[in-house]
This record gives structure tokens, sequence and C-alpha cells, in this order.
């Protein structure tokens, strides 16, 4: 008996558990969409971006200057030792020490190639010394030859003339031989002077590379400049200088004194939004290390090309941002959030972006009281939309799709075509900026070309207008000027372009549009026939 209670018991808890679960999934949801009312105020169109503060102005600590030399042959020096970074210093405190062991391998080849001309130099002023003392010698054995050959002469006397021709010409060979030596010797002293200077030079220029480089390893130890705080730079590719990083003549830079009274905030602004930046733009700044507190700012530099930054695949852009003020607590490299202010409204009515539905480009709200209202959507930032028409302030509308949405009552139709023609000017206006971004000297460079006549210009006698083209208000036909068929003034020709040039500056080649360079081929204007477009 009491079994059967127990099963009796359980099976009524059950059922008791499933009708629970049936009452709560079960008829309606309960689901209950949130609304908001339309503010009325002043409205911004804010990009924020994340940036990171720097000193507007610094002073560099630098490598030794020497490595820019051009008797330097050193590529690279790595960091062997940095003091930490935000360490304040004074000047002619240490700050880095660069490791010279590539330097001392290379001292260490020049003293070897210095000793090895200083070598090279000493034997050829030998062999210069022995090669000129053997002419010498050789000059002064023919002088004996001269002196033999004229005593010869001398006793010959009472020879036949044959044999004193033959002394005679002995005499002469030898003289000859004499001033050939001395001619050679004046040449080899030369010769020998070249070589000398050849090797002195290329002694010199290693003696000067040898200086050099024991200037530069004598700066091997940085120290500050001035006082300051102690920054890292960054290199090209954003990483910071650190030990084991490497400098070279190209790039001296180890860190940073920055000037910590001017302070800027660079950061990156996605390229859809850059558009949007301008120079001078006012900007809300806050510090993620101390978030109580807040800054403004003003944009100084926008960037005019465009980056791929680490790990990211879109383009973006750089902009720095100016702090206003000064506040020693602000610091390098701190986390900065701004809000650019692109554009201001002192008044209009916005409700959250998520109200304001679309359905082929014409945009609506539901309001609380069943009605589906037809808005004319303005301007928008992050979290709000402008509504221009359609929406008074106060009234309740929904921020999700509410239930039964079909059944609303649709209201604002006359607002469809004001949307249209939203739509229509905005297209215009992206394709005049996409044929101005094409074609900038067309668009810009030729003036003349609106097609408009200015109304106090007369026609010069005996110019005919085109076919179907409209005289402005105010033009005055000269005697013997006739308007062809289709042509009025102050009317234009059914189906004739609505941009279609309205007339030509005085003194212009018949068929020639306005504005047209000179010499420029003459186009046939043929008006379109009516009923087109």
């Amino acid at each position: 008996m009491k079994k059967k209670r127990i099963i009796i018991w359980s099976i009524v808890a059950v059922a008791a558990v499933v009708l629970i679960i049936i009452l709560s999934t079960g008829g309606k949801s309960g689901y209950v969409p949130q609304t908001v009312k339309a503010q009325k105020g002043k409205f911004e169109i804010i990009v924020t971006t994340t940036g990171e503060l720097e000193a507007e102005n610094n002073i560099k600590i630098e490598g030794p200057a020497g490595l820019r030399a051009r008797n330097v042959r050193i590529s690279e020096v790595k960091i062997q030792d940095l003091i930490p970074e935000g360490t304040v210093v004074k000047a002619g405190d240490y700050v880095a020490l660069l490791d010279k062991t590539s330097a001392d391998n290379s001292l260490k080849d020049l003293e070897d190639e210095y000793e090895a001309l200083q070598a090279k130099y000493e034997n050829t002023l030998l062999d210069t010394s022995l090669s000129l003392r053997a002419l010498r010698d050789d000059m002064e054995n023919q002088l004996f030859t001269i002196e033999e050959a004229k005593i010869a002469v001398e006793q010959s006397i009472y020879e036949p003339p044959a044999t004193q021709r033959q002394y005679q010409n002995t005499l002469e060979k030898a003289e000859r031989a004499y001033e050939q030596a001395v001619s050679n010797y004046a040449l080899k002293i030369d010769q020998a002077a070249g070589s000398v200077q050849d090797v002195l030079i290329e002694l010199n220029r290693k003696k000067r590379q040898l200086d050099e480089l024991r200037l530069v390893l004598n700066d091997f130890t940085v120290y500050a400049p001035s006082d300051g705080m102690v920054i890292y730079f960054r290199d090209w590719s954003g990483d910071k200088r650190r030990i084991g990083s490497t400098i070279s003549g190209w790039d001296l830079v180890i860190a940073t004194l920055p000037d910590l009274s001017s302070m800027l905030s660079k950061t990156y602004v996605n390229e859809i939004d850059i558009s949007k930046i301008k120079e001078g733009q006012k900007v809300r700044m806050g510090v993620d290390a101390f978030p109580e507190k807040s800054y403004t700012g003003v944009v100084k530099e926008v960037s005019n090309i465009g980056e791929q930054l680490k790990n990211a695949d879109a383009k973006v852009f750089e902009v720095i941002i100016k702090v206003d003020g000064e506040d020693e607590i602000l610091r390098p490299a701190m986390t900065t959030s701004n809000q650019i202010i692109t554009s201001s409204l002192d008044t209009a009515i916005f409700v959250p972006a998520e109200a304001v539905f679309e359905t082929d480009s014409i945009t609506y709200v539901y309001k609380t009281s069943g009605v589906r209202q037809i808005v004319v959507a303005g301007d928008a930032n992050e979290n709000f939309r402008v509504i221009e028409q359609g929406l008074k302030e106060g009234e309740e509308v929904y921020l999700s799709l509410p239930e039964n949405s079909a059944k609303f009552k649709v209201q604002g139709e006359e607002f469809i075509p004001v949307i249209k023609q939203r739509i229509i000017e905005k297209a215009e206006a992206a394709r005049k900026a996409l044929e101005e971004k094409a074609h900038p000297q067309r668009m810009h460079g030729m003036p003349g070309m609106s097609g408009q006549m200015p109304a106090d210009m007369k026609l010069p006698e005996g110019v005919t207008l085109p076919e179907g083209i409209t005289l402005p208000e105010g033009v005055t036909l000269p005697e013997g000027v006739t308007l062809p068929e289709g042509a009025a003034k102050g009317t234009r020709k059914q189906g004739a372009p609505k941009g279609a040039p309205q007339g030509m500056p005085q003194g212009a080649p018949k068929g020639i549009p306005q504005g047209a360079p000179q010499g420029a081929p003459q186009p046939q204007r043929t008006a379109p026939e009516s009923g087109n477009k």
C-alpha cells in the first residue's frame, strides 16, 4: 500500500513539472520588446580610435656619429647594455654600452693592413734607392769610358785617317750613351717617386681609417646629452630598441628624451572613416591609466598614404592628435581613447541606430502606437541616427522588430520622394567625385564647360546657335544673328539634354564648344530627338 502511494505521488510530481514547463514555454513567449523615446538635442558624429602618447619634441640619444664616416666599415652594432626605460637621467649620465666585438675585429684587420703597408713602404724606398744607385754607378762608369775615348782620339793623330775616324766614332758613342743614361736616370727618379707616393697615399688612408675607428670605439659608451626621462626608440617596424637590438650608420637613435610639456597621441583610422577626418577637428580624449581624467585635443596631421599594420587585414591611415594643455602625469606610450568629432548638429531628433529599419532603401521606425512610420534618416554615429523628418521628440519607438509588425499601419508615405531624391543626390555626388578623381584636369582645368552662358554676354554678329541650345535670360542677339529651328530664347527644345551648353563665349569660332582648347577639332553637335528619356 505504501509502495503504491509513493508511485502515485511520483507521477503527480512529474505531471506537475511537465505542466510548469508547458505553461512557461507554451503560448506566448513572454518576450517584451524594448522601447525608447526619440531625443532632441546636440548630435555629434564621432570616430572613435585608440592611440598611444608620444612627446611632440624629443632629444635623441644616438650612437657614435662616426659610424656614418666613409672610412669606418661597420654596418651594424649591437646594443650590449641599456638602462631601464623610464629612468630619469641628468646630462652626462650613462645610458648604454655598444658591443665592440665587430669593431674590435675591424680594428685588428686595419692594424694588420697598416703594418703590411708600412713594410711595403719601407721596401719600396729600399728598392728605389738600390735601383737609383745602380744607375748612378753606370753613369760614372760611362764618364770613364768617355775619358778613355778622348785619350784614344788624341793619340791617333799619327794614325791613318780611317783609324782616327774610328776612334772619333767611339768617343761620340760613349758621349751619346752617357746622355741617354742621364735622361733615363731622371725618368727613373720620377718613376720611383710615383711608386713611393702611391704606397704613401695608401698608408695615410689606412692611418686615417685606424684613427677614425679608434675615435668611434671611444664613443661606444653612450651618455645622456641632457636631462630627461629615457624612452626607448621605436624603429621603422614599430619595435622598441632594447638590449640585443642593432643600430647602424643610417639609424643611430637608441632612445629619446621627450619633452613632456607637449604631448601627441598617434592613432590609426580605418580607411572607411579616413575621409571624415580633417586637420583642426576637435577631439575628446581619455587615458586608460587615469580613467577619472579627461582631456581635449585637436587633429594635427592626417596621413595621405595608407599602411597595413601587423596582424591586421584592413588598411589604416596614421592620424596625429595634439593634446591640449600640459599634465605632468602623462607619459609616452600610455594608451589613449580618442573621440574625433568629425561634425555636429546643434539641434536634432535622434534615436538609437537599432530602432531604424530599412527595406529597399526606405527607412522607417515602429512606433508603440502601432504605426510603421516612414522617416527621412540623416547622419549617424556609432550609436544613434538622426531623424530629419517623420518623428517628433518624445515619441516612443521599438528598438527591435515588434510582434505582428505586418499589422502595423504605414504612415509617412509622403516622405518616400524625399528619400529617393536623397539617394539620387548621393549617387550623383559619388559619381562626380569619381570623375573628378579620375580626370582632375578635365574637371578643373577646362573653364566654361558647364554649358551656362553669362547673362550679360552678347553673341558676335554672324554666330548661329546649334539646334536645341537655350539662350539664357538677358542675352541679346545682335543684328543679323538668327536662331535655328528648335532653339528659342529662354526655352529648351523638347528632348534636349538638361546639361547642354547654353551659349558660346564672345569671339569663339563657330561650332567649337565653350571652353574647348584652341586648335581642337570641331565636333558635330546633334540635339537628341524629341521623346528620348
